[in-house]
């Protein structure tokens, strides 16, 4: 029996199919084009893309750090590639360009609004190992974070005002639409209990509607929901696919009331991944467009590449010196592993340093979905948007813990100085920093790629002796012992 045709976002034909390496080569070659033009040629000449593409997306940074207009180059020059190759499948079986979509016939959308009976929590409060923090404690807890170089101290700052000013978890000034809904790492728990109004947006699963709503229901906050027309329970009718559906959510989220907060923590396997960042990023356009006052949130991953501060390469040059692995064990371990196992972090005093935490088992579709959102975020402040871009810590999510190579490399990765959150503590953190950007004005520090690192919870992966790659792969042997 052969497979139903994809519709919606897809990928373009290239030869005898749909390949999803020639569309990521072509696309991360297009970025470079205009900046390294050496770096584009690299890229499209690559032989085996599933396993040569960490070294182009790391030249995505590093040909972006010469001044801002080359780094929006970067970023505009990939989103244009994006929205150029990828294709609209229509049901009746034509491929027509991605900006054709909203030419077609709309699925319409009603509204069920759900409140929830509980009071909103007045005073932020941060679940950590089984217990509530709040007051004293959470910023105690922030403050030992800090101290371990386990997120930034911009981060911190950010968490501290939130604690300090309770009033501005009054979030009824803004509507929050959680593209994602039930995704571990998104704020829509946290945003219910602080009282907000959150839309939510997820795939059409009632078992994962009645769980939302019965969250819902113990809350303070208001769900908003995108449903079917009819009279079968929300659950049931509740849902939207935003690979096939995105502009029937669009011209459902135009007529939204309050100022829109577009927050992206979708996820999906392998290429369906690319797919639905395409489709958000689509949405997203088309609802600035109309709504210019609407404020983007993301959430960067920490196993990508990023320039880091100057502190932060210090930080991790001393650990690399005064490291618990002796001098006389590194040395045969790099010998033998060809200089793959516990090299450097960084050259000493690189300036900004390349954090480089690629974990090549999540693959390039992976890591180009993620690519796709910085650089959105990136050309949307340049814009003159308010953009929440925050990399998120390493978290036991589902997604990471069926990876049994990167649940195991989690599992060992504190024998590191890295710490790995649970879901609670990191979607909590991260709803934090989404209230402070929201209160206080996004900032540039002139530089996008600067920018990106700001705030940043990264769970000690930029400040440790070793870079990732050279020590995930130790810390699996040590986590696959843990695990048993």
């Amino acid at each position: 029996m052969s497979e139903a045709p994809a519709l919606g976002v897809v990928f373009p034909v290239e030869g005898d199919g749909r390949s999803t390496s020639a569309t990521g080569r072509a696309v991360i070659a297009d970025a470079l084009e205009v900046v390294d033009p050496v770096g584009a040629r690299a890229a499209r000449d690559e032989a085996n893309w599933r396993t040569g593409y960490p070294l182009h997306f790391r030249r995505l940074v590093e040909a972006g750090l010469g001044t801002t207009a080359d780094a929006v180059g970067i970023a505009d020059g990939g989103l244009t590639s994006v929205h150029s190759r990828m294709r609209w499948s229509r049901p009746e079986g034509t491929e027509v360009a991605l900006g054709e979509a909203l030419s077609g016939d709309l699925r319409p959308l009603e509204t069920d609004r759900l409140a929830g009976s509980g009071e909103p929590e007045a005073a932020f409060s941060l679940p950590y190992r089984g217990a509530r923090l709040s007051g004293d404690a959470a910023v105690a807890q922030v403050h030992d974070w800090v101290s371990r170089g386990i997120i930034e101290p911009s981060c911190g700052d950010a968490v501290e005002q939130v604690i300090a000013h309770p009033e501005w978890l009054d979030l009824s000034d803004f509507t929050f639409v959680v593209l994602g809904a039930a995704a571990e790492m998104g704020p829509l728990r946290a945003l219910l209990r602080w009282g907000a109004e959150v839309v939510a947006v997820d795939l059409a699963r009632p078992d994962l509607w009645r769980g939302l709503l019965s969250d819902t229901r113990r809350f303070g906050g208001t769900l908003r929901i995108p449903v079917a027309a009819g009279s079968a329970p929300v659950e049931e009718r509740a849902g939207v696919d935003l690979v096939t559906e995105w502009p029937s959510l669009s011209a459902w989220l135009v007529e939204q009331p309050g100022t829109l907060v577009l927050g992206n923590y979708v996820y999906a396997d392998g290429a369906d991944n690319v797919r639905v960042s395409v489709a958000v990023d689509a949405l997203s356009m088309n609802l600035r467009a109309q709504r210019p006052d609407t404020a983007l949130a993301f959430l960067a991953t920490p196993t990508d590449v990023f320039a880091v501060p100057p502190a932060d390469v210090e930080r991790a040059t001393a650990a690399y010196a005064n490291a618990r692995v002796s001098k006389a064990l590194r040395g045969p371990l790099r010998g033998l592993s060809g200089g793959r196992l516990l090299s450097r972090n960084y050259a000493p005093q690189a300036n900004p340093g390349i954090a480089d935490a690629i974990v090549p088992q999540q693959g390039p579709n992976y890591l180009l979905a993620k690519r796709i959102q910085r650089w959105r975020a990136t050309t949307a402040r340049a814009e003159g948007a308010t953009v929440s871009m925050t990399v998120a810590p390493p978290t036991r999510t589902r997604s990471v813990v069926k990876n049994r190579a990167l649940a195991a490399a989690y599992a060992g990765a504190h024998r590191f100085g890295i710490e790995v959150f649970d879901p609670a503590t990191a979607n909590t953190l991260m709803a934090a920093v989404l209230v402070h950007d929201l209160r206080t004005g996004t900032k540039t520090l002139g530089h996008p790629w600067l920018d990106e690192a700001h705030q940043a919870a990264h769970g000690g992966l930029w400040t440790a002796a070793y870079s990732a790659r050279s020590a995930l792969g130790l810390a699996a042997v040590l986590g696959l012992g843990s695990r048993s």
